[in-house]
């Protein structure tokens, strides 16, 4: 291999130890089961990794068959939903390593013969993105791997930053490495004039709204996230069972997109826009925003395609999701990878969903 490639497949290398440590600890059981209704049995994801794999850089990339076609649609995101993962047969957890080997090594050679591609780094890519799922559902689990060892932490007063109206471009930058089809094209957006903390809403915070009566006072609730509050019994974060974390000036994380918009209309404020946090984000003045990375940051903005949007390379990544009340989250979470959790990336989910690692900043006008 040339160093191009040899730098590529350094990646693809280090992308699948950190994968391979998240589950070495865990026993068979723990690997097989659904360990919540909602998340898939941890074989499946590993299985699934080797099957995107091998769809994308060996036989899209390479032109090679699939190495087991029969596993395709059992493996397929979206031929097999989350909801049946449980109930089917599926490889072991010895069968699955054995398969993410014998894919990597078919990788490797398609990538000695035909040299990188943006298709590597969507692989590579989509195995971090899987690694912090397959931690959502080892939180949900109560299994090692699914809490931070520790969150930064504030203490004082967080500050108000603001920002006059005015227009940045919002959107990846066209620099040759691979972004996901939801963050293209760049484009031009004018926002208002407003105010962003500089740092996520903490736990002391949300202790205060929570035992401050913030779960029964029905003015701060949309009607939705007060029916579904009512329908599940909520009454604190999806971490706070056995009481708030020791550290209280942690960013509180755990919470639905319903929580934080009550949490926000108790504090006479609101959630960001998706474009005023990565104006704020991308400020070229200095840094504004801190905490960045330590808790998924809900927005106010629905989830849709920007202007010009472009499906690419498939638009089962994202445009079967759009104006479909998902919410956007910006940011990035401690069991994100920076590779993939960029100022510029976008993620999504249900505002009821509080598996993910999922906290709030709040704005103002």
């Amino acid at each position: 291999m040339d160093e191009p490639a040899l730098i590529r497949a350094h990646a693809l290398e280090e992308t699948r130890q950190a994968t391979l440590a998240l589950v070495e600890r865990l026993d068979d059981d723990v690997m097989h089961r659904p360990l919540d209704p909602i998340m898939s049995p941890l074989v499946w994801d590993l299985a699934h990794i080797a099957a995107y794999e091998d769809l994308w850089a060996v036989h899209r990339l390479g032109g090679e068959p699939l190495l087991h076609e029969e596993l395709a649609v059992t493996y397929d995101a979206f031929e097999t939903p989350r909801a049946v993962r449980g109930d089917i047969e599926l490889l072991d957890r010895e069968q699955a390593l054995r398969y993410m080997d014998d894919v990597r090594a078919r990788t490797l050679d398609v990538l000695g013969r035909v040299g990188p591609s943006e298709l590597h780094d969507l692989v590579i890519l989509h195995e971090l993105q899987h690694t912090e799922t397959m931690r959502q559902a080892l939180f949900l689990g109560s299994q090692p791997g699914g809490e931070p060892d520790a969150l930064p932490s504030v203490n004082g007063a967080i500050q108000w930053l603001d920002f006059d109206a005015g227009e940045f471009e919002m959107g990846a930058v066209a620099d040759g490495r691979f972004v996901y089809d939801n963050e293209r094209p760049r484009h031009v957006v004018t926002t208002g004039a407003f105010a962003i903390q500089s740092f996520p809403v903490t736990n002391a915070s949300f202790l205060s709204f929570a035992e401050g009566g913030g779960y029964e006072y029905r003015p701060w609730w949309s009607e939705e996230g007060w029916a579904w509050k009512q329908c599940y019994d909520i009454t604190h974060p999806g971490d706070w069972a056995g009481g708030p974390p020791s550290d209280l000036g942690a960013p509180v994380q755990h919470v639905s997109w319903f929580e934080a918009d009550a949490f926000a209309r108790s504090q006479g404020a609101r959630l960001p826009t998706e474009a005023e946090w990565e104006r704020a984000a991308t400020w070229d003045q200095g840094p504004a925003l801190h905490g960045i990375g330590a808790v998924w940051e809900w927005t106010a903005s629905e989830f849709t395609g920007y202007p010009g949007f472009t499906a690419y390379p498939y638009r089962e990544y994202s445009e079967v999701f759009f104006d479909k009340g998902y919410r956007v989250l910006r940011g990035g979470s401690w069991a994100a990878s920076p590779r993939v959790a960029t100022r510029t990336f976008r993620n999504w989910d249900l505002p009821e969903r509080r598996q993910i690692f999922s906290g709030v900043r709040l704005a103002r006008d």
